[in-house]
């Protein structure tokens, strides 16, 4: 019987195959390599040197740094070997907010955009970002923290319209509608209470679609930043959607509005 050779995966061979990458050395050659990181876990109250030098070589670059407990690492483990530190890689590299902008200009369009106010899920995520390049979205917009990135899971679930679609990632959400409203586009927020329903809302201009968090909606903050805040009309007993399925129902009512 033939010998078996031992799986030796190098850090950009495992961030293509399934985006998590484990182990102090592993990470630290996915930082060397370039490797797109979405996000590095490092175990909390750790005082390592080599958990210091990945913690301040991903900052440098950009990258956003969790503070994670052990059982969190251990649940995102897949060697049980991660001694302190797990990556997650990202499918592709981050557009701008101004590559969306541009992208809509070079079709002479009116831009249409979906901005993600903290979705933790990446099943949500994923399929938020196939509905938007089904509908002829320009982008996505997503926060650096406390929501799902552009790992493996989401590439998976947007059954790949994660390399047409730019998603861009932005520290701020308030910052980044006032960014939005100066570039002339009208910011509409989904919220369960609000005054105007959405056949009644005006989607044919430069439009910013906001969907909020899986369990608490939009941000007090980023609510007070919409220009507008629109419903579903529900006729069931729940009063509520999954958030895939809200960003779905308003970028087909703007596609069929722009049809018109």
């Amino acid at each position: 019987m033939k010998e078996r050779t031992p799986l030796r995966r190098s850090a950009p061979v495992e961030a293509e195959n399934d985006g998590v990458i484990e182990g102090r050395n592993a990470v630290v050659e996915a930082l060397r390599a370039g490797v797109t990181i979405d996000k590095i876990f490092i175990m909390k109250g750790e005082t390592d040197a080599t958990l210091g030098h990945i913690a301040s070589s991903a900052r440098e670059k950009g990258i956003v740094v969790v503070d994670a407990d052990r059982r969190k690492l251990d649940g995102m483990s897949r060697t049980h070997s991660h001694q302190g530190v797990i990556a997650l890689a990202a499918c592709r590299e981050y557009a701008s907010v101004e590559d969306i902008l541009q992208s809509a200009r070079d079709k002479g369009e009116a831009p249409l955009i979906v901005v993600c106010d903290e979705l933790s899920d990446p099943h949500n995520l994923g399929a938020v970002i196939r509905t938007a390049e089904c509908a002829g979205a320009h982008g996505v917009i997503i926060p650096k923290r406390r929501s799902a990135g552009l790992t493996a899971i989401v590439a998976k679930t947007s059954a790949g319209a994660v390399a047409h679609m730019p998603v861009a990632r932005v520290p701020n959400i308030p910052s980044l509608l006032k960014q939005l409203k100066q570039a002339g586009v009208w910011v509409f927020g989904t919220a369960a209470d609000a005054d105007t329903t959405l056949y009644n809302a005006d989607l044919k201009g430069p439009a910013a679609i906001v969907i909020g968090s899986e369990g608490d909606g939009m941000g007090r903050l980023v609510a007070e930043n919409c220009d507008f805040k629109v419903s579903i009309p529900m006729k069931g007993h729940i009063n509520s959607l999954n958030a895939s399925a809200a960003a779905a129902i308003f970028l087909y009512e703007a596609v069929r509005q722009r049809l018109n």
